[in-house]
């Protein structure tokens, strides 16, 4: 009775089929974000179209029915197993044109978007030419504007974390500075919540500006004149390149300075219970919006709360680092 009610509601709204795809970077998370948006839809009677490879997909109708069973355990898996990839041609008229072709052909009443700010700004371009969307942010940089929490963050802290932590062990055997390079382009969020989390003498963000001298090598001969005989750097990839780092520190101390650069380790591996539960969450809030007829909306975590907010609004707000968050991890790092 209640699945015959829903698709009353669907036909009402003029939502039959909707497609879904991945974009940008993958993160731990988004397979659950397709199987929630999946399942939740066919108990509306709406069917569903995976796009493979993103945009690029889209523009070439590169597209695979979705049922419930061909969702099925993802949750627990990383990446995305409708791939994702950049596409330079979607970036322009004519490739937004052949977009808005492609969902007519196949008879898309809406589309749900899933990646990083490009992708957001990808579906405010979609949105703009008539094409219904629905954006769920995921990415492990944290770095969208409008929402607290993108699905994969946390994944991508906790694989950072164990690194460090294992990096530690080694760097208090041997007497030396690990310099740890998280990703983070322009956002340095990873970078300074796995640094807060291992304890990390220094912590580099694009968004806080610092002098070497006094900065690293003033840190690390303070602490060393304390008795300290190992340290953590931890610096995110806009900020500096490790390797630098690592050879600045062993040039100017004399202590022996070592570089790894996680990298794409950041991206993979199972999520964790957070982003699982969320990408749930965050799935079933996409649907309730198109069959509640409200369309080219952002889903979002504010205070707590899963809701959805105007798309336009949402890409018009930044989101900039706490500096009492940076206080706090300064405090921490004597």
């Amino acid at each position: 009775m209640n699945q015959a009610n829903n698709v009353e509601t669907s036909q009402e709204n003029n939502i039959k089929t909707i497609g879904i795809l991945t974009s940008g970077g993958d993160a731990p998370g988004m397979n659950g974000v397709i199987r929630s948006v999946t399942r939740t839809a066919i108990n509306y009677g709406i069917k569903v179209i995976g796009i493979r490879r993103g945009y690029y997909g889209l523009l070439r109708g590169d597209v695979v029915e979705l049922d419930a069973r061909s969702v099925s355990d993802k949750s627990r898996v990383g990446g995305t197993f409708l791939m994702t990839a950049r596409s330079q041609t979607f970036a322009t008229a004519e490739g937004l044109q052949q977009a808005c072709k492609m969902a007519q052909v196949f008879d898309l009443n809406a589309l749900v978007t899933i990646g990083g700010d490009g992708t957001m700004r990808g579906a405010g371009d979609l949105a703009k030419l008539n094409v219904p969307v629905i954006h769920i942010p995921a990415t492990i940089d944290n770095d969208v504007g409008c929402t607290d929490y993108t699905i994969g963050f946390d994944s991508a802290l906790n694989t950072a974390i164990n690194c460090v932590d294992k990096l530690r062990d080694t760097a208090s055997s041997h007497e030396r500075c690990s310099v740890i390079e998280v990703m983070g382009r322009k956002a340095g969020y990873l970078a300074l919540h796995v640094g807060i989390a291992t304890g990390a003498e220094i912590i580099l963000i694009p968004e806080q500006p610092f002098d070497r001298d006094r900065d690293i090598i003033g840190k690390i001969l303070l602490s060393r004149n304390r008795g300290k005989q190992h340290y953590i750097v931890v610096v995110a990839e806009g900020a500096a390149g490790g390797e630098e780092i690592a050879q600045y520190i062993e040039t100017n101390t004399g202590t022996e300075a070592r570089a790894t650069v996680l990298g794409y380790l950041q991206r993979g591996g199972s999520p964790t219970y957070q982003d699982r539960y969320l990408a749930s969450m965050f799935g079933i809030q996409a649907v309730k919006a198109l069959v509640e007829n409200r369309v080219n909306r952002v889903i979002v975590m504010q205070q707590g709360k899963v809701t959805d907010l105007d798309l336009f609004e949402g890409l018009e707000i930044k989101k900039t680092i706490d500096a009492d968050n940076v206080k706090k991890a300064n405090m921490l790092s004597i």
